[in-house]
């Protein structure tokens, strides 16, 4: 099945916002085993935007268009779409009804303009949007069926799990009963993982496990496309493949499906009653505000501290100002956790100290990681190396900080070599 998507907006084809939108529609359709033919970007333009429907309705069986369905003037797929189907537009009540009760919900009077929102073309299937005002629908161009989705990338994203996949599935003619597994690791490279597993999609009967990868640093996704029968056949399917990837990537799993690093540390302290102070350097907070926004945060939480000069970290933490006089070192991160420790009466404490070399310049940029974990009984340091570009630098200085105390708290090896470490 040839797929077309259709991206529209002046903003996004001048390349004023990034068209974040396409990437995310192509990489959710291949999980699926679906491939997009071709895109196409155009503006907010009539005769622009009818060429472009009338093209992928020649060329294409199925067209996802995503944008142009909001409330303003510029925003055109509505009308453009029923000039290209060859209708008139006509006033969708249900739909209607369920934006006046959106607003109601919220104690506010719809503005007049968002009834425009309800007018589809005569005889479309109107697509569900259960977060936002734009309706989605479906009508057929040309030879194609055409899918209208909203711009915003929440909307978009929760209209094509729910709406657009399951339909082009079935057009498809391909079984609906399809499992994404998802294996998050940190410190595996790209090529390593792929190495390491080497025929693994051999371990399922029939060949219907799809091995796939995203890098995003510093973690890398790796994903088990499954199809099958029903859920029980698929997890049949699966299960040799899930245990052996379980096995071959071992420690570097930090979280799998859609939970989260930070999400599985704050579990494991939830876990044990536990408390945590944080001190970073050269991180900008981020390790702190990668646990403190989720939920059930702020009864672990205790203290965050963010400085970058020595004295300003031992002033901070009740330190006397000679005592990081020897520089940046993995003792010295120990007495800073053992100091927030005793300040805060937190159960846990993670310090994480860099040191940026000196002359490092924005391409190769070079920083040591100095790293403590404390608690009450225990104290467990850890050195690295990173070079790279600074954003690179930083990102892995999160990453390592939030695995290392991911690794502590299961009771896992801290100081497992990653594949992003330098070599000394």
């Amino acid at each position: 099945m040839r797929i077309e998507v259709i991206c529209t907006g002046d903003e996004v084809l001048t390349g004023k916002i990034v068209n974040t939108n396409f990437s995310y529609i192509s990489q959710k359709l291949e999980d699926f085993g679906l491939a997009v033919t071709w895109e196409t970007t155009v503006g907010d333009d009539r005769e622009d935007l009818l060429l472009a429907f009338r093209l992928a309705g020649d060329r294409a069986d199925a067209v996802i268009v995503n944008g142009g369905l909001g409330p303003t003037v510029d925003d055109l797929s509505q009308e453009i779409a029923a000039r290209a189907a060859g209708v008139e537009l006509e006033l969708n009540e249900p739909w209607l009804a369920t934006m006046e009760d959106y607003f109601r919900r919220r104690s506010r009077v719809m503005p007049s303009n968002n009834r425009k929102q309800a007018m589809l073309p005569a005889g479309a299937e109107a697509l569900d949007n259960p977060v936002g005002t734009a309706c989605g629908f479906a009508v057929t161009i040309g030879r194609a069926r055409f899918m209208f989705t909203p711009g915003v990338p929440r909307e978009l994203r929760r209209m094509l799990e729910d709406q657009i996949i399951p339909r082009l599935l079935a057009k498809a003619g391909k079984q609906t009963a399809i499992y994404l597994k998802r294996f998050h690791t940190y410190g595996i490279g790209e090529s390593h993982a792929d190495s390491l597993l080497s025929g693994v999609e051999a371990l399922a009967l029939g060949g219907r496990v799809k091995l796939g990868f995203r890098a995003h640093y510093p973690q890398l996704e790796t994903k088990l496309a499954v199809r099958g029968a029903d859920m029980d056949e698929v997890s049949r399917t699966l299960a040799p493949v899930e245990e052996a990837v379980r096995k071959r990537f071992g420690n570097f799993i930090v979280a799998e499906d859609d939970a989260t690093l930070e999400g599985v540390v704050l579990g494991a302290l939830r876990a044990r009653e536990a408390t945590l102070a944080i001190v970073e350097t050269f991180s900008s907070g981020q390790i702190a505000g990668r646990i403190a926004h989720l939920p059930g945060a702020e009864a672990v939480l205790r203290r965050g501290v963010v400085a970058r000069r020595r004295e300003d970290i031992c002033a901070v933490v009740g330190l006397d100002p000679d005592a990081l006089k020897e520089g940046m070192s993995k003792e010295a991160a120990g007495m800073v956790a053992r100091a927030a420790l005793a300040q805060t009466g937190a159960t846990h404490a993670l310090a994480v100290l860099v040191d940026v070399d000196d002359g490092a310049d924005r391409i190769e940029f070079a920083g040591t990681i100095c790293l403590a974990i404390v608690t009450a009984n225990d104290t467990v340091l850890r050195r690295s190396r990173v070079v790279g570009g600074r954003d690179w630098v930083r990102l892995g200085v999160v990453e390592m900080g939030l695995d290392c105390l991911r690794r502590y708290l299961q009771d896992l090896p801290v100081d497992e070599r990653i594949d992003f470490e330098k070599v000394e």
